[in-house]
């Protein structure tokens, strides 16, 4: 049984620094799929060079997404402006699924009982509270802390369902992994039977691991913030490098994760709080003094 660690990427050679080697002692192989278009449709250079990760270079398969997918929508006569506000939302969700889905074409190493896990880049699975040789469950789903900014100023509004895997055996695609609803779903509950979403086969893994957004400068949350998927939305919102340095300086945000997916979500100030190192990987804990500036001192 061997494990895989499947992830997108943009530019985060922090995280996946940390990810590395964080799971390095439970993962046979790292996938990294890097598109060349943004989820907000612009082309990008490539930013992932598997020379900064020499330890891991043997355990690491790089997959390059070079197009984007069939059924983009654009407006005639510039690609970048819309007439329907919805369709640069369903642009950037294609973007997501297509590149997540793409990495199945790098999976032809693992058999059907080896695992496969999905997180985005900046979600890192605690895999030492999961048993991989005792589990009956077909899908395996991470409960995670959520932080901003540094590694220990946390989000107390959700708790954050982020890594989720299963057997090759098991897997649909990477897209529909991802789409799995963080809940494990009672006997009784008919509609389980006729829902891609909905299963009652789920292990929840309690204190699941950590979910480190925007661990980047004010310069690199807003390249990021202009080219995700609610791109439009941060547009919307009218706010600026001066508005995102000075949220970092209050340690706060103004994303309601609370909203539905279809509502405006930058409205509320949320404050964060700072948590104890001891709530931290055992790698961070280690190497506190080599990544000091990415962590809440005061």
């Amino acid at each position: 049984m061997k494990v895989f660690d499947c992830t997108t990427f943009f530019d985060e050679n922090l995280m996946l620094e940390v990810r590395f080697n964080i799971l390095n002692k439970h993962v046979d192989k790292f996938i990294i799929a890097e598109a060349k278009y943004s989820h907000s449709g612009e082309r990008k250079k490539l930013n992932f060079n598997i020379n900064k990760f020499t330890e891991f270079k043997k355990k690491i398969i790089y997959l390059v997404v070079e197009n984007e997918p069939d059924g983009i929508v654009y407006q005639k006569g510039d690609q970048k402006l819309f007439e329907n506000k919805s369709d640069m939302r369903k642009n950037s969700i294609k973007r997501i699924a297509y590149q997540r889905n793409k990495i199945a074409e790098s999976l032809s190493e693992a058999d059907g009982e080896d695992y496969i896990f999905y997180s985005d880049n900046d979600e890192i699975p605690n895999f030492d509270n999961f048993n991989f040789k005792d589990s009956q469950n077909s899908i395996i789903i991470f409960k995670q802390k959520l932080f901003y900014y540094k590694f220990n100023l946390f989000c107390d509004r959700i708790a954050w369902y982020g890594t989720k895997g299963c057997k090759k055996k098991d897997l649909i695609s990477l897209s529909w992994l991802r789409e799995v609803k963080g809940k494990k779903y009672p006997f009784f509950r008919l509609d389980t039977f006729f829902s891609r979403t909905k299963y009652q086969n789920v292990k929840i893994i309690e204190n699941g691991g950590w979910h480190f957004s925007q661990l980047k400068t004010p310069e690199d949350i807003e390249i990021k913030l202009l080219n995700q998927e609610h791109h439009d939305e941060y547009k919307l919102a009218k706010k600026n490098l001066p508005n995102i340095a000075d949220l970092v300086k209050r340690k706060s945000i103004i994303y309601d994760h609370k909203v539905k997916s279809k509502d405006y979500k930058f409205s509320k100030e949320f404050k964060l709080k700072r948590l104890s190192i001891d709530l931290m990987p055992l790698f961070l804990k280690e190497n506190i003094n080599k990544y000091s500036e990415w962590f809440d001192h005061e």
